[in-house]
Formats: structure tokens, C-alpha cells, sequence
């Protein structure tokens, strides 16, 4: 069962007030994440600092710095190689994730929430 205009407009009202609150949190619900360059950016960075650490604590007998330095560099490759969960849950399943499939479900499951109220009344 479609939803009414009213409830339309009520849900589309809920979304700008949301946006407007907390920009974050919606883009996070909308399943935004940043963009691929910058992780590769802050990948190639991170790595090169890793790699400084590590050289530096072989070279100078501090072996935590070391380890310190493989931890950074490590954590640098996991950023880059590591897909945004949404984006890596669409991928696997074989389906590309559009917004208007994402706004979609997310009507979906308002409706269905609207229709288990409604039964429960």
C-alpha cells in the first residue's frame, strides 16, 4: 500500500529536519561515506609515515617504534583496500546501490513500520 500524500509530505519533512540537525548522522543513514581519493590520499600518507616509523625504530634500536611504525602501515593498507560496508554488502551481492533504490527501501521500511502500528491499534 502506497503512502499518502499527506504521509509523503510528513516523511519528506522528517528527512529535512534531520538533514538540518544532524547533516552527520543523515549522511551516515544515507550511506554516504568520503570519497575514494581521499583514502587513497590518506592511505598513501599514513603509509609513509608508517614506513618512517618503522625505519626509524629499526635504525635506532626502539623496537616499539618499529612495531609502531608496521601497525601505522598496516592500518594504512586495511583504509585503502577496505570497501565503505554499504558499498562492499552491494558489491558482493552483485547489485550497483543507486539513491533512488536506497530511498526506496528506506520508504519501504517506514511503510512497513507504519503498517505493524497501525495492526497493533
Amino acid at each position: 500500500m502506497p503512502l499518502s500524500e499527506y504521509e509523503q509530505r510528513v516523511l519528506e519533512q522528517m528527512e529535512r529536519q534531520l538533514r538540518s540537525d544532524d547533516p552527520k548522522l543523515a549522511s551516515t543513514l544515507h550511506g554516504r561515506t568520503g570519497s575514494p581519493v581521499r583514502r587513497w590520499v590518506l592511505g598513501a600518507v599514513g603509509g609513509l609515515a608508517g614506513l618512517g616509523l618503522l625505519i626509524g625504530g629499526v635504525a635506532s634500536g626502539m623496537w616499539w617504534l618499529g612495531l609502531l611504525g608496521f601497525v601505522a602501515m598496516f592500518g594504512a593498507v586495511l583504509l585503502v583496500f577496505s570497501a565503505p560496508r554499504r558499498a562492499a554488502a552491494g558489491q558482493a551481492a552483485g547489485t550497483t546501490s543507486s539513491p533512488a533504490k536506497k530511498k526506496t527501501s528506506l520508504l519501504n521500511r517506514f511503510e512497513e513500520r507504519w503498517e505493524r502500528r497501525r495492526e497493533q491499534r
